[in-house]
């Protein structure tokens, strides 16, 4: 199969990887994983990182594609993952996701954060990558526009609200350890899995 790609994904590989870098270590869940670029190349810096990539069922093949042609002994082949479904029956060290929850309902978003609650290790890390709107507002115009073309294509979907994230994921037992600027209007959030 030839493999998918993403040239948003090789574009951003880089300024992502020099964020989370110091996060990445043990075993890795990536939700939505895409193509899996970003798979691979983060798997391809740091040997000692276990990966396991995730999608729904139409996306696996084209992660399988990547995951095979990189021949990395520490990519773990793709798994079917519906956050509203059942999720790996897995303790994980770092949960991460890039570019998803704006492509999710708001049902799915509350699934996604209970379920990676649920399978983080006391003191993981969940991080995510994308568009955030802050105090309900814009953080560009870019961001109004790639708004309403995603609510043209599925109104459930939508940038999502930093402060509605940050509270689910205190309810969810998460504290926000980190929010970075990002280029082209993002951000990388890094929440922890409170320990006992």
């Amino acid at each position: 199969m030839k493999r998918p790609f993403a040239e948003a994904a090789e574009q951003n590989r880089q300024v992502i990887f020099d964020v989370i870098k110091p996060y990445l270590k043990g075993d890795a869940l990536e939700i939505g994983s895409g193509t899996g670029q970003h798979a691979v190349f983060f798997a391809a810096q740091v040997a000692e990182l276990r990966w396991q990539c995730t999608d729904l069922a139409q996306s696996l093949p084209g992660i399988d594609a990547w995951i095979e042609e990189s021949a990395l002994a520490n990519l773990r082949p793709s798994l079917l993952l519906d956050v509203e479904d059942e999720w790996p029956d897995y303790q994980y060290d770092l949960v991460y996701s890039a570019n998803c929850l704006h492509i999710m309902s708001a049902a799915a978003v509350i699934s996604c954060i209970k379920g990676v609650a649920n399978c983080l290790k006391p003191g993981g890390v969940f991080i995510v990558y994308g568009p955030f709107n802050y105090g309900g507002q814009y953080t560009a115009e870019s961001n109004a526009r790639f708004d309403q073309f995603l609510k043209s294509r599925d109104p459930a979907s939508g940038i999502r609200d930093f402060e509605w994230l940050d509270e689910l994921a205190i309810n969810a037992g998460l504290e926000l350890l980190d929010d970075v600027g990002m280029p082209v209007d993002n951000h990388v959030l890094v929440w922890q899995k409170r320990t006992l």
